[in-house]
């Protein structure tokens, strides 16, 4: 089972900003490669102290993964997650705002690791996706068209005489607490440590074009509207031959029904009878997400009751179950009658056992609602 990761960088829900940010330093600084030549537990520590400074970080992030847990970032669907498709270039790139500037790629105050080469990330896209019910109980796999830049057939790329393929440039500076040393991102080759030597008719000035890509996305039972997936890989990619392509983030949109209603793993149904209906009682077939089911009515039902269909709401993102389905009976009443009708009422009216009389078996409307969250 994943760790927390609160529990990863040592703190608990109500860390704040300052706080989160403290702590993950901390552990960035203990558990550094070059700290650690070697020590693949230390590397593991690493990466994951990175992974949860990378969602706590983000106040989105967070609030998904405070109510959703893992779930909310990675799934069997092939998805990244927050921080989990992260690799060693993704986590040194965030030095700059934890450590500032001096300590980007190389983190050369621990020595011995020497400068790491820069590895360019291409820029992400996102996409919306509508899915229905249905879709959202059962998990889908979707296939979408993306226009993405990918690098040009025939492209070729030389180092950066600037920065000598390093893709930052390092200055000494003399200040009053002595020598200090910068780094900056090259201005020649922004960073990629490479320049086009090659450039084929129809590419653009980074050496890239436009390219339309079918995409398989499989989403997990249980998404939310609003949540947002991450699809490794998918994205633009970046020039140069060390580079990596972005990642397409993928919003889901969830399609109203036009019956049922969603409340969290929940669906309501306000199933409407008629007055003999709910006075004899009958079996009816009923909508549900996943076809049609039969519930019986006993006679005497009043109007206002909740039948609840256990397992027949949608399925808990985490895999913790599946919510439930609430039929909600209306009794419905006539607005016009015939003659003969208004004559039967009027002699009913007379009768004892058509006079209200609940008992206290009878679940007023805030029972029902209890009943309805217990």
């Amino acid at each position: 089972m994943k760790q927390d990761y609160y529990e990863i960088l040592g703190i608990t829900k109500s860390a704040t900003k300052v706080e989160i940010k403290k702590a993950y330093r901390k552990k960035a600084l203990q558990y550094h490669p070059d700290k650690n030549p070697g020590d693949k537990a230390a590397e593991d520590n690493f990466k994951k102290a990175a992974e949860a400074y990378d969602v706590l970080k983000d106040e989105n992030k967070k609030a998904r993964y405070d109510q959703y847990g893992h779930a909310a970032f990675e799934n069997n669907g092939g998805f990244g997650q927050g921080g989990g498709g992260m690799n060693m270039d993704d986590i040194f790139s965030q030095f700059g705002d934890i450590f500032g500037g001096h300590f980007g790629r190389g983190f050369s105050g621990f020595g011995g690791g020497g400068r790491r080469q820069v590895r360019v990330k291409g820029s992400n896209l996102r996409i919306r996706l509508k899915l229905d019910l249905k879709e959202i109980t059962q998990g889908v796999t979707k296939k979408v068209k993306v226009k993405r830049k990918v690098q040009a057939p025939g492209v070729t790329f030389t180092t950066c005489a600037t920065c000598n393929g390093a893709g930052q440039v390092t200055q000494i500076k003399n200040t009053i607490l002595g020598r200090m040393q910068t780094a900056a991102t090259c201005n020649t080759c922004h960073g990629a440590g490479q320049m086009i030597d090659k450039r084929p008719s129809g590419a653009d000035s980074q050496g890239l074009i436009t390219s339309e890509e079918l995409v398989e996305i499989n989403i997990p039972a249980g998404v939310m509207d609003g949540i947002q997936l991450k699809v490794t890989g998918k994205g633009n990619e970046a020039p140069g031959t060390n580079s990596v392509a972005g990642d397409l983030l993928v919003v889901i949109e969830e399609i109203e029904h036009d019956t049922l209603k969603r409340e969290g793993n929940n669906i309501h149904y306000q199933l409407y009878i008629s007055f003999p209906e709910a006075a004899l009682g009958m079996s009816k077939e009923i909508e549900t997400v996943t076809g049609k089911v039969k519930i019986k009515i006993e006679n005497g039902t009043q109007s206002g009751k909740i039948f609840r269909l256990r397992g027949k709401g949608i399925p808990n993102l985490e895999g913790y179950g599946t919510g439930d389905m609430l039929v909600h009976i209306n009794v419905w009443t006539p607005k016009q009658l015939s003659k003969e009708q208004k004559k039967f009422f009027q002699r009913v009216l007379e009768d004892d056992n058509f006079i209200p009389n609940p008992s206290r078996n009878d679940s007023s409307f805030f029972d029902r609602i209890r009943d309805m969250f217990s």
